[in-house]
């Protein structure tokens, strides 16, 4: 099954990480799209991110002012679409209940996909702050469109590899390094024994997935899990798959659970110290590939066979 592209789809939060994808592939897919993007973001006239807008507007999107906290400019926004994806920040899951009021009240929408695009947080336990506060929020944001009755899919698609696979599962190194970060080749920290696994997605690909989903009735109200088989990996795994491709081996060290909270609560940005919460619940707690997809959720590889996704293997052969 493929997506039509006549879905008229608004995007919220365009310029973040994940939304370029996102908005890029919407029209790569023929749809008619909207990005919801702040006065201040669209009317500056250097900044990455107005050029960004730009480049997308040379391809047919068409820019509506406003924000998710602005309710009048998101019931306008969503009068034009058929479909929503949210795509704010993990720290803003809330922020979201103005959709979710504006959904009822508009009542056209086919399909809503919050913010998710990243675990299964239904699964995730025992985590450290600021981690905590962000599961616990997409938690309960979950439960409030159940709720209310609202059509949605929630995308789970685990790691980015851009951030993961490039990093060997070092994500803390992320805005340490060249963007995007080139594998170490000397020395490496492994998080824990190095043999908890999750799926690792090359952003394209997830919003490639995210496309093919928006129509198909077979994901209304559930989870979409982008788990590719053979794109699941132990950070001792990376480890070894890229030391085979470069030839050589790396120093390891080895950082315990104390060790890493010490870091945790040590780190002087929060973006520091929520980087390597995400290592503790990944690599130390193993929250992403301890459970099974139940009846409320379907795995993109098994529904749409016709993708061609990048692999580990590739990923990281592209980085020689």
């Amino acid at each position: 099954m493929v997506s039509s592209g006549n879905d008229r789809i608004l995007i919220i939060g365009a310029t973040g990480y994940i939304g370029r994808y996102i908005a890029k592939a919407s029209l790569a897919f023929g749809h008619p799209t909207f990005l919801l993007v702040r006065e201040s973001t669209a009317s500056s006239s250097d900044s990455e991110k107005a050029l960004f807008l730009e480049s997308l507007k040379a391809l047919g999107a068409n820019i509506l002012l406003g924000s998710v906290e602005d309710y009048a400019s998101v019931v306008e926004a969503i009068k034009k679409v058929d479909i929503v994806i949210s795509l704010v920040g993990g720290f803003m899951q809330m922020s979201q209940m103005n959709i979710i009021k504006a959904i009822k009240e508009v009542g056209n929408i086919k399909r809503f996909l919050p913010s998710e695009f990243g675990f299964e947080y239904d699964q995730i336990h025992n985590t450290v702050e600021p981690a905590t506060s962000i599961v616990e929020n997409t938690v309960k944001f979950r439960r409030v469109i159940e709720a209310e009755g609202i059509p949605y899919t929630y995308v789970i698609c685990n790691c980015f590899a851009r951030y993961f696979v490039s990093t060997l599962g070092q994500l803390d190194l992320i805005g340490l390094t060249p963007s995007p970060p080139l594998p170490p080749r000397d020395k490496v920290t492994i998080y824990g024994d190095g043999n908890s696994k999750a799926a690792f997605l090359k952003e394209e690909d997830v919003a490639t997935y995210t496309m093919k989903t928006l129509d198909d009735p077979r994901t209304l109200n559930k989870s979409l899990y982008i788990m590719p088989p053979s794109n699941i990996f132990s950070v001792n795994e990376l480890l070894g798959l890229w030391e085979k491709i470069i030839g050589k081996s790396l120093e390891k060290v080895y950082v315990s659970d104390e060790e890493l909270q010490k870091k945790i609560a040590d780190a002087k940005t929060w973006d520091e110290k929520f980087y390597l919460a995400c290592c503790h619940f990944i690599f130390l707690r193993g929250h992403l590939n301890n459970f099974e997809i139940g009846p409320h959720g379907v795995e993109a590889t098994e529904l749409y066979p016709d993708v061609k996704y990048t692999t580990v293997e590739e990923f990281l052969g592209q980085s020689v």
